[in-house]
């Protein structure tokens, strides 16, 4: 038997609809997402730590639950916002289905609400806080949702310890610091010749030294990057050592943090597979995956650093390039999965940037 289930908004409004999933209250800051495809990637990115999601795309879990598309060993966000639920998957590759996928993972789930009212709301109110519950809320409830923040996100979602990947064709020593990495960074790296060790963000810049890395990889992950103070420390010091050095999306703001730079948060920040980035040299503009609620502000930059990319549709700082060490970082999802791989070719220029170190050594 169906159940019902509602969604009360900070802003007072409420959705009624019918739960699937696991079947317990959540509250969470509610953020959507315009990817048309990749829900399986966008349930395992640890980026949505502490968020309710919501998909912009009418109908998903047609082809169900694919397991070797997972972005991560299981889903960080709170609940999980759709239009329609597909109960019947097909696909040749299908190995369950998505209710059943929430329910072994403890996140809730809701269908059946209009979804575009509900994204039209955040774009027009900003990122708010949210509950799912299963008895009917009042409007005055909504201001109970107003403590809610998302904390301590990185060390909820980033490995306990060092993982380690081989390549093939191995050419280069690259750490990965996870700050809630999708697994498509590290497959990347590894398949362009690296050997990958993944390592929690926390680790020091001591033990990552004693690695003697050829290249630092600073990967994506959730949360205020503010709140980051050690990490961003370690960063400064691992910066002065000029290591060539390559950051995404978290990994992006944090080392402009480290930098002297600063960030803040955005009105309804950017999620989806079809953000524009435009590169500042040539013009030219990318088609990009994205998923951030904070940005670097272009304008604190230090003079040592200039800025790459810029969004196409808000103009926030999309990329940065430091001039004084062999460092260049983007806001966007260059690995893309899922999503476009037009910026595929940055990894490329990690690589080259390794290259040219070791061959100046």
């Amino acid at each position: 038997m169906e159940r019902k289930a509602y969604l009360l908004l900070e802003n007072g409004d409420i959705y009624e609809g019918t739960a699937f999933g696991a079947e317990k209250e959540a509250i969470g800051e509610l953020v959507f997402t315009t990817a048309m495809t990749g829900y399986l990637e966008t349930l395992t990115d640890p980026s949505y730590f502490g968020q309710i999601v919501c998909q912009t795309f009418p109908l998903i879990g047609n082809y169900g639950v694919i397991p070797t598309d997972f972005e991560s060993k299981k889903p960080a966000l709170t609940a999980y916002i759709v239009r329609e639920l597909c109960q019947q998957p097909s696909n040749f590759r299908c190995d369950g289905m998505l209710d059943t996928f929430l329910k072994e993972n403890d996140i809730p789930g809701i269908c059946g609400i209009d979804t575009r009212c509900l994204t039209k709301t955040v774009r027009e109110y900003g990122v708010m806080n949210a509950r799912i519950s299963y008895t009917r809320p009042e409007p005055e409830d909504a201001g109970s949702l107003n403590s809610y923040r998302v904390t301590n996100a990185v060390s909820s979602v980033t490995l306990d310890k060092p993982e380690e990947f081989k390549a093939d064709n191995s050419k280069y020593k690259v750490v990965l610091m996870d700050f809630g990495a999708k697994n498509n960074i590290r497959r990347e790296l590894v398949k362009r010749g690296c050997d990958v060790t993944v390592v929690p963000g926390n680790t020091s810049a001591d033990e990552i030294l004693a690695m003697n890395p050829d290249g630092i990889m600073l990967s994506n992950g959730p949360g205020d990057p503010q709140e980051n103070t050690g990490i961003i420390a370690e960063l400064k010091k691992l910066s002065e050592k000029k290591i060539p050095t390559f950051g995404i999306c978290l990994g992006h703001q944090l080392m402009a943090l480290s930098q002297g730079a600063q960030t803040e948060k955005l009105k309804y920040g950017h999620r989806g597979a079809n953000q524009p980035a435009t590169d500042v040299k040539t013009g030219r503009v990318y088609i990009t995956s994205q998923n951030h609620g904070y940005a670097v502000v272009a304008s604190t930059l230090p003079e040592n650093a200039y800025e790459s990319f810029v969004n196409a549709n808000d103009g926030t700082c999309e990329g940065v390039t430091y001039t004084n060490m062999p460092c260049f970082t983007v806001q966007f999802h260059p690995e893309a999965c899922g999503g476009p791989l037009d910026t595929s070719f940055l990894f490329d220029r990690f690589i080259d940037m390794i290259q040219e170190d070791k061959n100046n050594a």
